[in-house]
Parts: C-alpha cells; structure tokens; sequence
C-alpha cells in the first residue's frame, strides 16, 4: 500500500510543522502503529490455517527472546505476533524498537521473498516485499526518524542528500557484486558501530572496507599486491594500473592525495593503534565525516573499476 499525502500532511507543511532534523532515539507511537500495519500486510494475519504466517511470527518472537535472555516478550498473549508488537507499541528502549523493525524486514526481505506463494496464497499476505520496505523507508522520512533499511539492515542517515547521493549507491554497488562482499559487510558494520555509538570501531571499519575493496580490483584485474598491503600501497598499486585514468590523475594531481590522506590517516590518528596515557574519544561527527568519506570513495573506485572493465572487452 502506497503512502497518501492527505490533507492534513498538506496543510502541516504548509504551516512548517514538518521533522526539518532526524531524531535516533525517539520512536514516535504514530510511526510504530504504521510499522506494525506494514509488517502485517507484509506477511500476513495469524490463524489456524496460515501455516507459513505463524511460523514466522514464532520465530521473530523466538529470537528476541533468545537474544534478550527471557522466555516471552509479554506473559499471557494468545499469539507470537502480540507477543512482540505489544512489546513494540509500549518499549521505551529505542534500540530494542529498531531491532524488532530490523529482524521483521529482514525476514520479510529474505523469508517471505523466498515463500512468496505460502504468503500470497495461504498467509493472508496483501503487499510485497519491495513495496513494504518502500514504504518503511518512507515512514522514516515522514516521521523524521533517521534510519533506512539497506542491504538487509538498518543504517543510520544524517544527510538525506548524502544517503541518496552516496552511501545508497555504494550499498548498491558493492551488494550486487559478489567479488566486493567483504567491502560490503565491513562498510555495514561501520553503520552498525556508527548507530550504536561506537565511534572508534566504525572508522577500523571504514578503513576495512576502504582495503578491502582496493584488494577485491586488484583481484578481479590480477594485479600484484601483497595481502598485508596498507592502504597507501594499495592506492599506489591501483593508480600505477590506471584504474583511474591518466588524464584524471593529470588533471586532478589532488586525487592520490585525497585518498591516501582521507580515511587512512583519520582512521590511524583516531581508530587505531595504542592510545598512550589518554583515553581518545572520537566525536560523533568525525565518525559521520568518515563514514560517509568512504561511501564516496568506495563508490568512486567502484565506479572506476566498471569504466575499466567496460573498455577493456
């Protein structure tokens, strides 16, 4: 089901009382509803006869129990899906809210995707996957709670211009290529440390995806490289080969700058290493800034890369 812009949005942002900023630690009881209606119409409503809709709400419920070491989520509820979105409607943790939305689209995006018939024919189910997440990501930006569901998690969204522009197709890239997996996974746990705040683990992320995608071109072009190679030699190694054309490094001399002195050197002065004495503490926004410095560069090496297999066949 598709999102309606009804009257009463139209006039509330006419009068400016639209989010203008995300909040991370808030989830509205308006957009929990709204969640809780999407999941249902995304795989279904329990009944006797809806095997493959129960089921699957037996195992949501399971694992958050198992995962939050109790045996129900509610005592005395007649169904797994009251069961959790009960919990879900009446939880002040805001992390343990985005867990349930996680695991249910995660299992909506993969289980129900993979069953679409049982769903479709036997569970009741009146939307799609697609559609369902469609409209998840649309009730974040409407309700101005920042996260969006990508490759199967959540992320965590500061710029809506950044996350379209760059970490979204990067998401994209590295998911729809088996050889840049290893990226994909490190720069997913990077948004994972990034939402829960740790911020030192999310830039040795960053940094991980940043290798890793240099050693999956080198790879995939059977270019000489050491498997202990650091990210300057790694850069060097692919520069040397032209996956950046001459006439960009030429025109743009600050290119191997850019890159040898971007996420290495924020990630090796504030992530890694010993700390001495003091403890560091890396703000919020230098974790943000590299973040999303690395959405942009994976998504530049990437797209160089496919330049370069394109004029090579």
């Amino acid at each position: 089901m598709s999102i309606f812009d009804l009257f009463s949005k139209r006039q509330k942002r006419l009068r400016g009382e639209v989010p203008d900023v995300y909040v991370y630690e808030e989830i509205p009881q308006k957009f929990r509803v709204q969640i809780v209606h999407i999941i249902r119409d995304a795989i279904g409503v329990e009944s006797d006869y809806n095997r493959a809709t129960n089921s699957t709400y037996h195992q949501i419920h399971k694992v958050l129990c198992r995962e939050y070491g109790v045996f129900t989520l509610k005592e005395y509820e007649d169904s797994n899906f009251k069961a959790v979105f009960d919990y879900f409607l009446k939880s002040d943790n805001y992390e343990q809210c985005l867990d349930i939305i996680e695991l249910s689209f995660k299992v909506i995006d993969k289980h129900v995707r993979e069953n679409e018939w049982n769903f479709r024919e036997l569970g009741g189910r009146t939307i799609t996957p697609d559609h369902a997440i469609e409209e998840l990501n649309g009730r974040f930006k409407e309700s101005g709670v920042g996260y969006q569901f990508e490759s199967g998690e959540l992320v965590r969204v500061d710029s809506q211009f950044i996350h379209s522009e760059a970490v979204k197709p990067t998401l994209r890239v590295l998911g729809s290529n088996k050889q840049y997996q290893g990226a994909n996974s490190e720069f997913l746990k990077a948004h994972e440390h990034y939402r829960h705040k740790r911020y030192k683990e999310c830039l040795v992320e960053c940094l991980k995806s940043f290798e890793s995608l240099m050693k999956a071109i080198c790879e995939k072009n059977s270019w000489n490289y050491g498997k202990t190679d650091t990210a300057k030699k790694l850069i060097n190694v692919c520069l040397t080969n032209e996956l950046i054309p001459s006439y960009l490094q030429t025109q743009y001399a600050s290119i191997r700058t850019l890159l040898e002195s971007g996420i290495p050197t924020v990630r090796n002065k504030e992530g890694g290493h010993g700390q001495g004495v003091e403890v560091s503490e890396v703000p919020e926004h230098l974790a943000s800034y590299t973040l999303h410095l690395t959405a942009s560069n994976l998504l530049f090496l990437a797209q160089c890369e496919s330049q370069l297999t394109s004029k090579s066949r």
